[in-house]
């Protein structure tokens, strides 16, 4: 059995069978992937992947544990290299964050700054998608860190973390009769057209539920994944819009003025996963730590290497809450 084998199907898996895509990564041809396959499959005297005639579909139920015991084993070697780059370049690597465009254009700025200044040798990387993907990218190794609101909690594979409380407001044009409401409820919001975040995105869940639990049925017209798409809708005219109070800047959002409504919607909870067993290079952690200062190593290196975490080690109630876009959480 070689690593490269392992490495091999390890690929393929991530690649959706696609052997061609798969040689294409590994920087080899699809003959010596397909070689390779068989031999270890030979070796083993059990089939890997199930195939149709010349393509591989599938993996078989001993593939599935195969692949386990294979991506376990490729994150040991991982490892090996990141301690031994640790030891030698402690200052210096490659750091890659998963997050969605809200995380990055209104959390994450003060720490990347800070982050920049204390390792300017660390080359950063920000990778925008949807949280779903985001957490796929983390648990393929794509990414040392995952950043999302929703869907970090679904993959057993992640150690997720709070990092930080927010909570809503209601943005509108200048003069717009929403504005002049002393006590803005849920049941006059939805009497207006709303411009929102996508289901996926951005503790939309949250605000659906508020709406559920009174039985108010709200009148999205569009959807979007970016806050800065969303202010612009609205100053279009097309509705009311409801965002992150992070999200809105009255220093540069002067067409539009916004109503606070955490009193209406349960707080979101953003959070920061990491892969399970992974070793992380010490600026990884400090990374961390200045995104969310109570992310300390002491406490969460041994989670991520095989512990537990305490059920109460984060009281979710005395989490930072952000209220205004690129504030240090600490302040």
């Amino acid at each position: 059995m070689k690593l490269k084998q392992l490495q091999y199907i390890s690929t393929v898996a991530k690649c959706d069978f696609n052997i061609s895509q798969a040689a294409d990564k590994l920087h080899t041809t699809q003959p010596g992937v397909s070689t390779q396959i068989r031999l270890l499959e030979e070796e083993l005297g059990s089939l890997i992947f199930v195939r149709h005639g010349k393509r591989i579909i599938e993996l078989t139920p001993a593939g599935h544990e195969v692949l386990r015991l294979a991506e376990e084993a490729l994150l040991k070697v991982d490892a090996i290299r990141e301690v031994s780059e640790d030891l030698k370049h402690e200052d210096r690597g490659t750091l890659t964050i998963a997050t969605t465009h809200t995380q990055a254009r209104y959390a994450l700025p003060s720490t990347i700054a800070a982050f920049v200044k204390e390792f300017p040798k660390v080359q950063l990387r920000i990778r925008q998608s949807n949280p779903t993907e985001i957490a796929n990218m983390v648990v393929r190794g794509e990414a040392d860190i995952g950043i999302a609101t929703e869907s970090l909690g679904e993959h057993d594979e992640l150690l997720v973390l709070p990092v930080y409380r927010w909570n809503r407001c209601v943005v509108a044009p200048l003069n717009h009769p929403i504005l002049a409401e002393k006590n803005l409820t849920l049941q006059k919001i939805s009497e207006y057209p709303i411009v929102t975040y996508d289901f996926a995105f951005a503790g939309r869940t949250a605000m659906n539920k508020a709406f559920s639990i009174r039985r108010l049925k709200p009148n999205v017209v569009l959807s979007a994944v970016d806050g800065d798409v969303i202010k612009h809708y609205v100053e279009l005219g097309l509705g009311i819009g409801i965002l992150g109070n992070m999200a809105y800047d009255p220093r540069t959002d002067t067409g539009l003025r916004s109503v606070d409504v955490s009193d209406l919607f349960d707080d979101s909870i953003s959070k920061l996963g990491v892969r399970k067993g992974r070793y992380l290079r010490q600026y990884v952690y400090r990374f961390m730590e200045l995104f969310g200062p109570h992310l300390v190593r002491r406490v969460i290196e041994p989670a991520i290497m095989g512990g537990k975490l305490e059920e109460n080690t984060f009281d979710l109630d005395k989490l930072p809450t952000l209220t205004k876009p690129n504030t240090p959480l600490s302040q």
